[in-house]
């Protein structure tokens, strides 16, 4: 049995948020850490090349940042979302009155939209501050290019073309989804790597605060415009500006092939999100400049390899970000991994082993939710019967809130396995389905049966105890007035 650090340096690949959070979980286990990351230092250079992606952080993402002690600054850095603001299609081409869904009817079920740089600079900033624990430092513009397991050796070229060899003890693998450390666990046999490529791709567009700095749209929502086999969607920055991202196949009629002229794109934008347009007099060159970036889900097996490596993060379970829970889940995954490694002080072989047996099963079900909410997003949220469900849904979770949870919340606002959510989620589409048959609206369910049902249902568990609703705001903070459109 070998202890962490024992046999050598501890070392992170990759400073995006899993590797950065996990570096203060380890100094604070007294670990003295180096990280190295392949691109520039994000808090000096902008590095986002218009593939942000903003994150929408939930529960489970929270409760790493209160267990680290960071959550106040990243309060300032949040704006709450109570909804889903959804923009419909009109033939008139004046897109029509706006609905907003909320995410729940409790004041606490909100999701914040937070910028993917200021979370990660936030993160970074922590890990070099820790004191009166171990150390960790940052080494960026160092690419990996070779791990040797029998000289324990990691190959970095830096951004001068040089090459660095360090050695290490144990390294972590938190590289993303191409993750380098992966590909060299696997090619010493005993796991597996499957890489699900979708068939839609995102391009991001900004749009900019008002004349006065004011937000264009509302700021306390997702903002959605589901058009069937595609859709656009828009979360606030706190600067007043929104990062709007258009999901949609890569070929076909409607598709990224097709919107290969400027004029193409100028027509397509009129059409199908005329709205956005007047907020946006840039969009076409804006779409002509970014580039269009690809969606997979990976799964693997054998996160680890002895007390050499382990995966975490996208290098373990990179998934598609349509239920707003990679990052959710890539966090939740490293306190899972830090509670393992203190679980198992002596045998970090072992404390890596359970950690793949406790969270694969999870990683693979919201893999599969994800994907699902892909298809609810673009279409199903202007869909009456969807409508109605959610509604119900709802409501039965205001009645009978310790037995009932519409599945998003169950995944956004609670730690109850993802897998546990899927699974009491497909019990609930069933009954909710029982419920409204031949109902036009939650008025004809019959409440007194509903009651039978949900009285069979097994009580929902409870949250993590670091899971204290308020821990963020859920009023957006004070802000120029939001511009009448």
């Amino acid at each position: 049995m070998t202890a962490l650090g024992e046999n050598g340096p501890v070392v992170i690949v990759g400073a995006g948020p899993a590797g950065a959070l996990l570096s203060i979980y380890l100094a604070r286990q007294g670990h003295d850490v180096t990280v190295y990351e392949s691109r520039p230092d994000m808090r000096q250079i902008d590095i986002s090349a218009g593939r942000s992606i903003n994150l929408a952080l939930a529960t489970r993402g929270i409760v790493p940042l209160v267990d680290v002690g960071l959550i106040d600054k990243i309060d300032a850095i949040t704006i709450p979302m109570k909804g889903r603001m959804i923009h419909p299609e009109s033939t008139e081409g004046d897109g029509g009155p706006l609905t907003l869904q909320p995410y729940g009817r409790a004041d606490h079920e909100v999701i914040h939209s937070i910028a993917r740089t200021d979370l990660n600079s936030i993160l970074m900033d922590a890990a070099e501050a820790a004191t009166g624990t171990g150390s960790v430092r940052f080494e960026f513009e160092h690419r990996l290019r070779n791990v040797d397991f029998d000289r324990s050796e990691l190959r970095f070229e830096r951004a001068d073309g040089s090459e660095t060899t360090v050695g290490f003890g144990t390294v972590f693998g938190a590289d993303g989804g191409g993750s380098d450390v992966r590909e060299a666990m696997l090619a010493l046999g005993g796991g597996t790597e499957d890489t699900e490529w979708l068939d839609h791709g995102y391009k991001e567009i900004t749009i900019p605060p008002g004349p006065e700095g004011e937000f264009q749209l509302d700021p306390t929502a997702l903002h959605i415009w589901p058009r069937g086999e595609f859709m656009l969607i828009a979360l606030a920055n706190p600067s007043g500006d929104f990062t709007a991202t258009l999901f949609a196949p890569n070929d076909g009629p409607e598709s990224f092939a097709a919107l290969s002229d400027p004029s193409i794109v100028e027509s397509f934008f009129a059409e199908q999100f005329h709205d956005l347009v007047t907020l946006v007099p840039d969009a076409v060159e804006q779409f002509q400049e970014n580039p269009t970036g690809r969606l997979a889900t990976m799964r693997a097996t054998g996160w680890s390899a002895g007390v050499q490596a382990v995966v975490v993060g996208d290098a373990a379970h990179a998934i598609v970000p349509f239920h707003g829970q990679g990052m959710n889940l890539a966090m939740e995954s490293v306190r899972s991994l830090d509670r393992h490694l203190r679980e198992n002080p002596a045998d970090v072989a072992r404390a890596f082993e359970q950690f793949e047996v406790d969270r694969k099963p999870s990683a693979d079900a919201i893999a599969d939710m994800a994907l699902d909410n892909y298809i609810e997003m673009r279409a199903g949220v202007v869909d009456p019967d969807y409508m109605i469900k959610r509604e119900l849904a709802l409501e039965l979770g205001q009645r009978f809130p310790d037995k009932i949870s519409p599945r998003y919340n169950m995944v956004m606002f609670s730690t109850m396995p993802y897998q546990e959510a899927q699974s009491r989620a497909a019990r609930q589409a069933e009954l909710l389905t029982d419920l409204v048959s031949g109902a036009s609206s939650i008025a004809d369910v019959d409440f007194d049966r509903a009651a039978e049902l949900v009285e069979e249902l097994a009580p929902l568990p409870a949250l993590d105890p670091l899971a204290r609703p308020g821990v963020l705001s859920t009023d957006a903070p004070p802000r120029l007035p939001l511009r009448e459109v």
